[in-house]
């Protein structure tokens, strides 16, 4: 199954408590320099800074991407990260105030993602993995009680006949 960059870069946002994590499909806006914006802000820069970086962490480890170019992991107020067909803008929450990217973009299509949308499906997901090895497991459990059953009743039943008695004849 192929995961979009869009959704890698949102649970690598949420992952660091970034807030307001939406996206932007400029694809249908004729004048866009790129197909999606991923946006979100963070209370401190610390925090913008531990966001950015696990974004492109989590880019690099899932989907083998770096990013094209990067603006403001110096600072931390407002960094840029551009993939191409995806740019990220992690602010400094003030700043996301003051330049209210979603406003500018108002006909784009907008998703929102949240903590509990993206991680529900994520644990559902490998829920339904993890039920191949729990029943692997359980069939295993299953046959080794039952070994162990049949090599009690094979000992209760040997001791049980006894060897015929020798006659004098």
């Amino acid at each position: 199954m192929n995961i979009s960059p869009q959704r890698v870069i949102a649970e690598a946002m949420l992952d660091k408590k970034a807030k307001d994590v939406v996206s932007l499909d400029l694809r249908e806006i004729g004048t866009a320099i790129t197909d999606h914006f991923v946006i979100c802000n963070a209370d401190s820069t610390t925090a913008v800074s531990a966001v950015s970086d696990n974004i492109i962490d989590k880019m690099r480890e899932r989907l083998s991407r770096k990013p094209l170019r990067t603006q403001g992991l110096e600072n931390g107020f407002w960094v840029i990260l551009d993939y191409g067909e995806v740019v990220v803008h992690v602010f400094l929450t003030e700043y996301r105030a003051f330049y209210r990217l979603e406003d500018l973009w108002a006909d784009a299509k907008k998703k929102t993602y949240t903590e509990e949308e993206l991680f529900a499906k994520k644990a559902k997901k490998e829920a339904a993995a993890e039920v191949p090895k729990v029943a692997k497991a359980t069939v295993k459990k299953t046959a080794a009680k039952a070994s162990t059953a049949k090599k009690a009743a094979a000992k209760t039943a040997a001791k049980s006949v006894k060897a015929p008695e020798k006659s004098d004849e």
